[in-house]
């Protein structure tokens, strides 16, 4: 979400899983997002700092910009706030997500 980044607009994709232990660290300044592939999941994560609400922004799921494959045969359940996120080219590039 960085627009001045070589990795601007680009994702990576990582299965995290009971079998496979994995984790993820994910820096500040990167936006991120999960599917759940299971019936059921458990999801820790821990922040830099406390929730600021009016610091909350995000990018739509389902940006064709960005084109993630979520490997879903579904249609998702999303948050409502999640349904109206802008795509990223509407962001405003001095805004800091």
């Amino acid at each position: 979400i960085r627009p001045n980044s070589s990795t601007f607009g680009r994702y990576v994709k990582v299965e995290l899983s009971e079998e496979n232990k994995q984790m993820l660290y994910i820096p500040v300044g990167f936006a991120h997002g999960f599917v759940v592939l299971s019936d059921e999941a458990e999801l820790l994560y821990k922040a830099s700092g406390e929730y600021n609400p009016q610091a909350d922004r995000g990018v739509l799921w389902s940006d064709p910009d960005i084109n993630i494959d979520w490997n879903l045969d579904v249609e998702p359940l999303l948050s409502e706030k999640d349904k109206v996120q802008p795509r990223l080219k509407d962001i405003n590039k001095n805004e800091v997500i």
